[in-house]
């Protein structure tokens, strides 16, 4: 297929491992985090690691939009579900998440109308369907997919649908970032930039991650060839001594990001002073809310929810994990009590899961690393 073939074309891929294995210095290693969970299945899935010298280490960071939505989230909007008068609806992934009451399944088991949707036009299209009910899209994602939900928002307010609403949790990529700069936990050398954020947002507001943090990013596709080559950008920046933005995802990604995309967010939202992170805690200004102009369209002001914070279970590490200070194999109960059927943290429930994608992809390479040693 044309555009995907010569990005997983194998005999490039050597070349690239050539060239980034001689850019590495010698007794030196090196620690790239890939925001995104996209990239961290491309990794797995197509076996990069390896591809890349031993001296180089890929770490996870939070990236996933369905991973960092706290368990008071989802019991906010099973007590929405919960009502007689209501339908729920939200993507896939976010019906196996784990609350503190249980899952979106659990409370669909239960008697809750919770419906999945590919789209928040669905939702919109439930809602012309029942007049009679509130149907509620439980809105998630970074800035990818704030603007359908924003565009979502504006359709219903031109045709007066007040029966729908949404229950916004849109969270910012760049407070995320600076939150893991923050970290004493984790030393970084460079950044692998989100691709699909990106799309919206550009690369523009990653600069002063190289100018004030002072790290190199590149902002990468999700084929095989797009994280290799811009793991050999961000080690041809360091043996340089340049510490740039630069853009590798260029045939998708603008530098000043989709004006239009980022009209629309604007229009119908807002950012919060503080959203709680799963793992992360409270990072200011990192999400958004329906703004006062469509507030008869924001869930929040039309429910009451009861806005308890939840307590991650004791066994569940997904907080290290979304910082990149544990491989999601280092989880004391990872593949074992957690598992995609029976999750306990919400890493290993998205299909951008970093432990979703260890499960079903990287513990075959770790299997292969203690065979090597054994032997």
């Amino acid at each position: 297929m044309r555009f995907v073939d010569e990005f997983r074309d194998a005999g490039m891929a050597r070349v690239l491992s050539t060239k980034i294995a001689e850019l590495c210095e010698p007794g030196r290693h090196y620690k790239f985090m890939e925001v995104c969970g996209g990239h961290t299945h491309t990794i797995y899935k197509h076996g990069l690691e390896d591809y890349l010298p031993e001296t180089v280490s890929l770490v996870h960071g939070p990236g996933c939009p369905v991973c960092v939505i706290p368990m008071g989230r989802v019991d906010d909007a099973i007590a929405i579900a919960e009502r007689d008068d209501v339908i729920l609806t939200t993507f896939g992934d976010m019906l196996r998440v784990p609350g503190g009451r249980g899952s979106f399944f659990d409370s669909k088991a239960a008697g809750s109308d919770i419906r999945m949707v590919y789209s928040p036009l669905d939702a919109l299209k439930i809602a012309r369907k029942n007049p009679d009910k509130r149907v509620v899209f439980m809105a998630i994602g970074f800035e990818t997919t704030a603007p359908s939900t924003a565009m979502t928002v504006l359709r219903a307010a031109a045709e007066h649908l007040d029966n729908f609403s949404v229950f916004c949790n849109h969270v910012t990529i760049i407070p995320a970032i600076k939150a893991i700069l923050d970290s004493p936990d984790l030393r970084l050398d460079g950044f692998i930039g989100p691709g699909h954020v990106s799309t919206v947002i550009g690369c523009r507001p990653y600069e002063w991650i190289a100018r004030d943090a002072g790290k190199p990013l590149v902002c990468a596709g999700f084929e095989p060839l797009d994280i290799l080559q811009s793991v050999y950008q961000l080690l041809r920046q360091l043996a340089e001594a340049r510490c740039e933005v630069e853009n590798q995802y260029a045939r998708v990604v603008p530098w000043d990001g989709n004006t239009k995309a980022l009209q629309v967010i604007n229009e119908v939202m807002e950012l919060r002073p503080h959203f709680e992170w799963r793992g992360l805690g409270f990072i200011s200004h990192s999400a958004l809310r329906i703004n006062e102009k469509y507030a008869r369209f924001d869930a929040e002001r039309i429910f009451a929810l009861p806005g308890v914070r939840v307590a991650d279970p004791k066994a569940c590490q997904c907080g290290e994990v979304l910082k990149g200070v544990l491989k999601p194999w280092e989880c004391k109960v990872f593949g074992t009590a957690c598992t995609p059927e029976t999750p306990i943290g919400t890493c290993m429930v998205s299909s951008e899961g970093a432990c979703a994608a260890y499960y079903n992809f990287g513990r075959f390479s770790r299997d292969r690393v203690k065979e090597a040693t054994r032997t």
